[in-house]
């Protein structure tokens, strides 16, 4: 099929097609698995730190450490992760996964993200490496620019 007269998408629109891609899959999975974005995100960082504090997910979802209680007991009470007892502090509970996150129907969670590994490890290995060190280079470039101004001191 020849290209000649189609119109490329500029970079800004590539980014934004995958971004509304990946979005809708992540959504169809939290539609398919009933549980909220907020829940979604916390199974995933707990996956792929097992063990973790309250504490860390908590700063990693930007939640109270009360919100965090209730979510965390939400996700017990489904089954879908487990509370240990710290053996070095026993104040502290380890939170573990106890779904298989590689197994449908939890595998929805990462479906879009695996088949875009997979298609994106099919291409020439050089050129995805480059493009992924410019998109990452363009994405902190974006981030510097538009952060808010730190508020000078006044000592």
């Amino acid at each position: 099929m020849s290209t000649a007269g189609l119109r490329h998408p500029s970079l800004h629109e590539a980014m934004l097609r995958y971004v509304d891609a990946r979005t809708a899959s992540i959504v169809e999975a939290r539609r398919e698995l009933r549980i909220n974005e907020l829940d979604a995100r916390a199974v995933l960082f707990i996956g792929a730190h097992p063990g973790t504090r309250p504490g860390t997910l908590s700063a990693f979802l930007g939640v109270t450490s009360a919100g965090v209680t209730t979510l965390i007991d939400r996700l017990v009470d489904r089954r879908v992760v487990r509370r240990d007892v710290d053996p070095n502090d026993r104040r502290v509970n380890r939170i573990t996964v106890t779904v298989d996150l590689g197994e449908a129907p939890w595998s929805a969670l990462t479906r879009f993200d695996d088949a875009f590994s997979r298609a994106a490890g099919a291409g020439d290995p050089d050129s995805t490496l480059r493009l992924a060190h410019a998109l990452v280079a363009y994405t902190d470039a974006a981030t510097a620019a538009t952060a808010l101004p730190r508020p000078r001191s006044q000592g």
